[in-house]
């Protein structure tokens, strides 16, 4: 089946981009915030107990990211200056307020992410005009800012979603990590702004069991290649993470270690996916 969404691009033949401050890289950490509904399989740490309802051991695990994890990754973010794009599950304007409200202090970019995270999108194609709407209203009404992004939950999409988000005034999805630079879909007006699958904590520290010192090494290989890569046209850089995941004690630290290197390198443009996205409309056009 052909890819109707968008068309084959190498990126040796496009226009330059340009960032701003001439910087080479766009860096923009992609936080996901989501909730998680008791005795529904989803994420897990342990396979073993994953179909138990209800599920206590992975359950908690996930539970972990917004009561204590994110409270400790403000602290790193604020420390380096770094505003996250938060991928945001609706559900939880009202299951954590309190993140929200530090967030609007900080001026966190908002993105839809779903209701919850165990709800994925192809499951609610029935009714889908009807439940993105809900998510984003109720996203805005939270934040006080309507989302310009959409990312699915486990990046998930049906055919008609990208068009439903045109519709509902939403500027860019992240659900095909298939670049390194945003590009236009062949939906008019929506953009595609680069995610990652592999510079991802769930995959690193969950499925590769990296170390910490292994997750500051990968970061820092990442950037500098794509930083050289960026001579005579500008990348993106995505870091995903999950509070559950990186927000553990023992490996706090690395992610410190990590954003260390990348706000401090020369040529990197520390932002959110919002400002990426609305740059290179401005700038490239549709």
């Amino acid at each position: 089946m052909k890819n109707e969404l968008y068309d084959y691009s190498p990126i040796i033949d496009r226009p330059a981009i340009t960032w701003p401050g001439g910087a080479r890289v766009a860096f923009y950490v992609g936080l996901n915030v989501e909730h998680f509904v008791l005795g529904k399989p989803s994420t897990s740490i342990n396979q073993g107990t994953a179909g138990l309802v209800p599920d206590p051991l992975n359950h908690g695990w996930r539970d972990y990211g917004p009561r204590v994890a994110i409270w400790r990754m403000i602290d790193i973010f604020d420390r380096h200056g770094v505003r996250p794009s938060v991928l945001l599950n609706s559900d939880v304007a009202a299951e954590y307020p309190q993140i929200i409200e530090a967030g609007r202090a900080r001026d966190w970019a908002w993105l839809a992410h779903g209701k919850n995270n165990s709800t994925v999108q192809a499951e609610v194609e029935a009714e889908e005009r009807a439940y993105l709407t809900e998510v984003v209203e109720t996203i805005e009404k939270a934040t006080g800012r309507r989302p310009r992004g959409w990312m699915g939950p486990a990046l998930s999409e049906t055919f008609q979603t990208p068009a439903l988000l045109a519709e509902l005034g939403l500027d860019y999805v992240m659900d095909w990590t298939s670049d390194d630079q945003p590009y236009w879909t062949n939906v008019p007006g929506l953009m595609s702004v680069p995610y990652t699958l592999e510079l991802n904590d769930l995959g690193l520290f969950t499925a590769h069991s990296i170390s910490g010192p292994d997750f500051v090494r990968i970061v820092r290989d990442q950037l500098d290649q794509l930083h050289a890569d960026a001579e005579h046209s500008g990348r993106v850089m995505s870091l995903a993470l999950h509070p559950f995941v990186t927000g553990q004690a023992f490996r706090a630290k690395y992610l410190d270690q990590a954003l260390e290197y990348v706000v401090n390198h020369p040529g990197v443009w520390t932002t959110t996916s919002d400002e990426i996205a609305a740059h290179y409309a401005a700038t490239m056009g549709a």
